[in-house]
């Protein structure tokens, strides 16, 4: 009874690793796990009484006779049913229909098939319905439908064969000699720009930008955000900003000497300092802020173009502003309280008549932060038009995160989406024998769904925007997520199945809306099933260079690629290519820690030369190297320009539609952004880029550029204006 109830709800009974070994979770994390969702194993009580309608249906718009499940309640089966459908653009087309003439409905839905009007506009649609019948009181109900396509949107270029190329890096680490300590948006439009011309990619792709704490060690992961909606304002350019320009006594403080010296300080250092960086700029900011409200009372087009944007952005920008409005405010009264589940219990509840009037009585410091988002909107808004105006097809190729902070902004505001007694994990891999445990809070998929899916609808498309790809990070959510009870080890958890249909043509939806085309992050443990389903519906797979092995566990000659793909040199959790070649992360590892014992590293040592070897096999079998290159290679611990060029060349001559290079795989740099497993042990998110954006533009990165260039024209992925420059680089 136990494994059925949980068959019912999507909860696996038992489940396999990488290496094909059966784990059978105990009936005690089981149990656990159900409760998690709300079920008591041991009463689950009575079966609900089944409602007519279901919340939502995600329907294909293309389907010639589209239909939604009804059930028909008891004494109604001869009733007459009257529909209305109202489409999202404005107007309605109604039906009438006779219970008994209704079929069965297909594909194991339960109930009968009630007719849709064909063919459905793409959209979220309302349905209204009502049964009478004599004698009885009619019953009256409504669903959200939302019809879509079957496959994501991909621009026109990689229509066909076409091939298209990316250069991706972490925004916080652009230096330059304008920044106050982290890479801003103005940063990233310059830095658009060089790879537009230099490069000739199509897209730059970025960590993903969401909202954080900017506290260290623990609050300056892109991976575990305060929010997923709303994004970091350390990323914003002050003197940027149109209030810095009205503000004289702004720019005076910003000029003096001793500010100066502050950013240049902050400008030099080897690592990103989140919270000196942040504090600069909030000084500032609420000194421009004072400004805008003498807009906001003078009704200036500024203030009204804000206003406009604000209430287009509805409750879930209010929600967001009032959690940080809040936290400042309570921090102050009590530098004690970090955390919104230390806050003082009338607080805790983002409904409560306490927060209600915080909002009533500061509303100054909530449009503050609307206010700081707005702006953020508006200079990411003018890099992708750069980037689009300098030849990109896709310009910004955006990140969503799995994970939120279960301490953040989310979480106090949508706590009944998210299950309280169960985090997030992974099953057992050669990275963690044991699992791992990711300590966040998984969402639940009934609560989205009785929802009609609009928090997932918002969160892909506030993410996409403005850009023209979005990553998916561990893509594998939508179909299923490894669930940890707590009190218990990661391997002791289990999968619990979504409804992938739904997420996924609403994605599709969004994708087409949005014009932006989908990547998912498919790397660990995915099943054949998953990657067949993200093929069906245009969703790019993801294809690293360390992991791409064939026959015999030999490298995959490039032809070998899967097309419809993103091809990368690695990801900020794995070594960069001179990191790997000098085994610069094994190393980094030890001295962290985090190894087992000695015996490990020189076994991941041998292990890493045979990887090597088999590499320098493969780069010389397909041509990339010459067929006399020293074997020797395989135990040296420099990249080489020769190497560095070949590699490259092997990813550029897949055949997937995109090519993605990591800045620090660009310019040979051996560190990697993250170490999985560490905090203080390691400066992971902190890594500035080598070069600065005036050095780019110099001989130090001219024969990089010139290289990944002439690559980009040979395998026919070049875009933009470089498409036009001389044909000597090749």
């Amino acid at each position: 009874m136990l494994h059925d109830l949980c068959r019912r709800v999507g909860l696996q009974t038992e489940y396999w690793d990488i290496w094909g070994q059966r784990h059978t979770p105990s009936d005690e994390a089981l149990r656990a796990l159900l409760a998690a969702l709300g079920i008591d194993a041991a009463n689950p009580g009575a079966a609900a009484v089944p409602i007519p309608l279901d919340p939502v249906a995600v329907v294909l718009a293309s389907e010639a006779a589209p239909s939604v499940a009804l059930r028909i309640p008891a004494g109604y089966e001869d009733g007459l049913i009257s529909t209305a459908l109202y489409w999202e653009d404005g107007g309605a087309v109604r039906r009438d229909h006779r219970a008994a003439a209704l079929e069965s409905a297909p594909n194991g839905m339960t109930g009968f098939r009630l007719p849709l009007p064909a063919p459905l506009r793409l959209g979220y649609h309302d349905l209204e319905a009502v049964i009478s019948a004599p004698a009885k009181a009619d019953v009256r109900m409504a669903m959200r439908v939302i019809a879509t396509p079957g496959r994501a949107w991909v621009p026109e270029q990689l229509d066909g064969s076409g091939k298209l190329a990316g250069l991706s890096l972490c925004l916080w680490g652009i230096r330059s000699e304008r920044n106050w300590g982290a890479g801003d948006f103005t940063d990233l439009e310059e830095l658009v720009q060089w790879a537009a011309a230099r490069l000739g990619v199509s897209m730059i792709g970025l960590n993903p930008l969401h909202a954080l704490h900017n506290r260290e060690p623990y609050n300056v992961s892109p991976y575990l955000p305060l929010t997923v909606f709303y994004r970091n304002d350390l990323y914003l350019d002050p003197e940027r900003m149109e209030e810095f320009a009205q503000s004289r006594w702004a720019r005076r403080f910003v000029e003096s000497e001793r500010f100066q010296k502050r950013v240049a300080d902050l400008r030099a250092a080897e690592l990103v300092d989140y919270e000196s960086v942040v504090r600069l700029k909030r000084l500032v900011f609420r000194v421009l802020f004072r400004e805008f409200l003498r807009e906001m009372n003078l009704n200036t087009a500024h203030a009204r173009e804000f206003v406009r944007w604000r209430g287009a952005e509805g409750d879930l920008l209010t929600r967001y502003a009032t959690y940080r409005a809040l936290d400042e405010h309570l921090h102050k009264l009590n530098p004690e309280l970090w955390i919104w589940p230390d806050w003082p219990g009338q607080y805790q509840d983002p409904e409560s008549e306490a927060v209600a009037e915080f909002v009533r009585t500061h509303p100054r410091r909530i449009l503050f932060h609307q206010w700081l988002q707005w702006h953020i909107d508006r200079q990411l808004a003018s890099v992708q038009r750069t980037a689009q105006d300098a030849g990109m097809p896709i310009g910004l190729y955006h990140d969503l995160a799995l994970a939120t902070d279960r301490c953040g902004a989310d979480l106090w505001g949508y706590r009944r989406f998210y299950a309280e007694g169960a985090r997030v994990g992974s099953p057992p891999d050669d990275f963690a024998p044991e699992g791992q445990d990711w300590a966040f809070p998984p969402a639940l998929p009934d609560a989205h769904r009785a929802d009609c899916y609009r928090l997932f609808a918002e969160s892909i498309r506030r993410n996409a925007r403005p850009g023209g790809a979005l990553r998916i990070d561990h893509v594998m959510r939508f179909f299923r997520l490894f669930w940890i009870p707590d009190g218990m080890p990661a391997k002791a958890g289990s999968y619990l199945h979504d409804h992938w249909r739904d997420l996924i043509r609403v994605l599709c939806l969004e994708s087409h809306r949005g014009r932006f085309l989908v990547v998912g992050e498919d790397l660990g443990t995915c099943p054949d099933w998953i990657r067949t389903a993200l093929h069906d519906h245009g969703i790019l797979a993801y294809r690293l260079f360390y992991f791409e092995r064939g026959q015999e566990g030999r490298p995959k000659a490039p032809n070998e690629y899967d097309v419809q793909a993103l091809v990368s040199s690695t990801t900020h959790d794995l070594p960069t290519l001179a990191g790997y070649w000098g085994l610069r992360d094994l190393e980094v590892r030890r001295k962290a820690g985090l190894l087992p014992d000695e015996t490990w590293y020189e076994g991941q040592t041998a292990q890493r030369h045979r990887d090597k070897a088999a590499l320098l096999d493969a780069l010389i079998a397909h041509g990339f190297l010459p067929t006399d290159f020293p074997r020797e290679a395989a135990n040296w611990t420099e990249l080489t320009g020769e190497l560095h060029n070949a590699i490259i060349g092997y990813l550029a001559s897949t055949p997937s539609k995109l090519l993605l290079l990591n800045q620090e795989d660009l310019t040979k740099e051996t560190e990697q952004q993250n170490l999985p497993g560490t905090t203080w042990q390691y400066p992971n998110w902190k890594r500035k880029m080598a070069l600065t954006l005036a050095e780019l533009e110099g001989p130090q990165a001219a024969g990089f550029a010139e290289m990944f260039h002439a690559w980009l024209e040979r395998t026919g992925r070049l875009a933009g204006p470089g498409k036009s420059r001389p044909n000597e680089l090749a």
